[in-house]
């Protein structure tokens, strides 16, 4: 080859880059000024009902607003919340159009818990804000006349089987946390799990299953009203929500502490101005004291921050909550 020729294609090369490194901050903003291009999708990983889409029905319209184009839930229930998370990680095109209502369960226990996943939601999904971080309340049905948590202990060891419990699912915190409860007390409940927490609630409310350990949000106005009876909270401080209903270290069952919490996520490689816009609005709509008093009666803090904040907590708990769950020894097909 001649070398002149070799020179010139090797300046050609670098006169590219260059050009194509000086047009990338450009291509960026670009992408963000035509963000969003229509309607926004909003993936609820849960059927309709239970507090993962009580959440998302409350933050819809506000988005909408702020973002200037509709907004559509979609409740992509089933398997724990896997697949309308695996839906979002695996399919949803990468520029923001589509939301997923991240809950604790897909994102940091369902890998430990379940023997098969068709996604990972520390390389699929990207981190954007976190929303929630509730206390589960361990509930029963006034039927079964308990009103103590030393009472239910008591039972739960000796007829076990008596005390079916229900949750949102196999793999939600529900789940795990009677799980967990039953290995505590030398017990194992009997686990039955539904296709999210609004159909189980029925059922407890109904009496068809006594027990739930439900998130505080979806259960507050039934405990309120008297249809269930609250035994204890797993959080390591009394709810305010609650403020008469002991913690688990405080009735007796020191050490036990889980609490389900939610953000907002896209799939992974979806532009930085694009999340970083996302994550202005959200931050936006929870310093509005309207809407906080309206977030904090659903019985969780205003926990907002950055998208970094949320993706340590993300790797954190799946540390922590795969290592209860392999303790616990519970596992899903």
């Amino acid at each position: 080859m001649n070398p002149l020729s070799t020179v010139r294609r090797a300046w050609l090369l670098s006169a590219l880059g260059a050009v194509g490194a000086a047009l990338a901050p450009a291509a960026q903003a670009q992408t963000q000024s035509n963000w969003p291009s229509g309607p926004i999708r909003f993936v609820v990983p849960y059927p309709p009902g239970g507090p993962t889409d009580l959440m998302a029905r409350l933050l819809q319209p506000e988005l909408q607003t702020r973002l200037g184009v509709p907004v559509v839930i979609d409740n992509k229930g089933g398997a724990g919340g896997n697949v309308g998370s695996s839906e979002v990680a695996k399919q949803a095109p990468a520029d923001g159009q589509t939301l997923l209502l991240a809950a604790s369960g897909p994102m940091a226990v369902n890998a430990s818990l379940f023997k098969r996943m068709t996604f990972n939601a520390l390389t699929d999904l990207d981190p954007v804000v976190q929303i929630s971080s509730f206390p589960l309340v361990l509930e029963v049905h006034p039927s079964t006349g308990i009103k103590t948590l030393k009472d239910f202990m008591a039972q739960a060891k000796a007829k076990p089987e008596v005390l079916s419990y229900a949750s949102a699912g196999n793999g939600t915190p529900q789940h795990l946390a009677g799980e967990i409860f039953g290995k505590a007390v030398g017990g194992r409940l009997t686990h039955v799990p539904y296709r999210g927490a609004g159909p189980a609630l029925n059922d407890v409310i109904g009496g068809q299953v006594p027990v739930m350990f439900d998130i505080l949000g979806s259960s507050l106005q039934h405990i309120q009203a008297g249809t269930l009876v609250p035994l204890a909270v797993t959080s390591a401080a009394r709810s305010p929500a609650l403020p008469k209903v002991p913690t688990f270290a405080e009735a007796g069952l020191p050490g036990f502490e889980l609490t389900a919490w939610h953000g907002i996520a896209v799939r992974a490689g979806t532009p930085k101005p694009i999340v970083e816009r996302l994550n202005a609005t959200f931050l936006a709509i929870f310093k509005d004291p309207v809407f906080r008093k309206k977030w904090e009666a659903l019985g969780t803090p205003v926990v907002a921050g950055t998208p970094e904040a949320f993706g340590a907590l993300i790797r954190t708990e799946s540390v922590r909550l795969g290592r209860v769950v392999r303790e616990s020894g519970a596992s899903v097909d």
